[in-house]
């Protein structure tokens, strides 16, 4: 008979055959493709990716639509050191849009009071037929398209976002997303490829 074993743990296992807590043999068995995942504080900079993403899904199941995350409370996930790694972001994610009353998403006490000593980084349940991409190109082009395309200043597309200009100019790069031309947007297609352009 063909058997695969999928073993999955959140333990240092080196540590621990060192230490003599895990039997050296059975991870020598085990460990024919071993894959590292790196825990959530050693990847900042896709918590706001997450962050749109959790808000996406929670928006539909809870009746609420949430047009921005401020930049203080982007800051403050990002900041945080998530111990309990991408599902702690998602139940802190859903309590916040719980006790949320307006369009913006509010910590409202919500985050453990640990935080990283590394401060803010420089830099969102799935949908059926939809990657985590398509769901965070849909939406910043939804934002930019409320924004009128402008990505700085007040209510830009950025500040929407709880995002730095910078940041968002790179994700509009990398997802392809350019101001539709006035024939794209007569006829009411966004432009998939290109150079992104954006308004001051």
């Amino acid at each position: 008979m063909d058997t695969r074993v999928i073993a999955a743990t959140n333990r240092d296992l080196d540590m621990l055959i060192r230490t003599g807590g895990f039997r050296a043999d059975l991870y020598y068995r085990l460990g024919v493709f071993p894959v590292r995942i790196p825990p959530l504080r050693e990847r900042r900079d896709d918590i706001p990716l997450l962050v749109w993403f959790f808000i996406a899904d929670l928006q539909t199941r809870l009746g609420k639509t949430f047009e921005t995350v401020p930049v203080r409370v982007m800051d403050a996930l990002i900041s945080y050191d998530w111990p309990g790694n991408v599902r702690e972001l998602r139940n802190v994610v859903e309590r916040a849009a719980i006790l949320s009353p307006g369009p913006k998403l509010e910590l409202r006490g919500v985050l453990p009071a640990r935080r990283s000593e590394t401060g803010p980084s420089s830099t969102a349940r799935e949908h059926p037929g939809a990657n985590l991409e398509e769901v965070e190109r849909g939406h910043i082009v939804s934002v930019l398209e409320e924004s009128d395309w402008r990505v700085r200043g007040k209510d830009g597309a950025a500040e929407r976002l709880g995002l730095k200009r910078s940041t968002l100019q790179s994700r509009m790069k990398k997802l392809g997303i350019r101001r539709p031309t006035d024939r794209e947007a007569r006829s009411g297609h966004a432009a998939a490829q290109g150079p992104a352009q954006t308004h001051p």
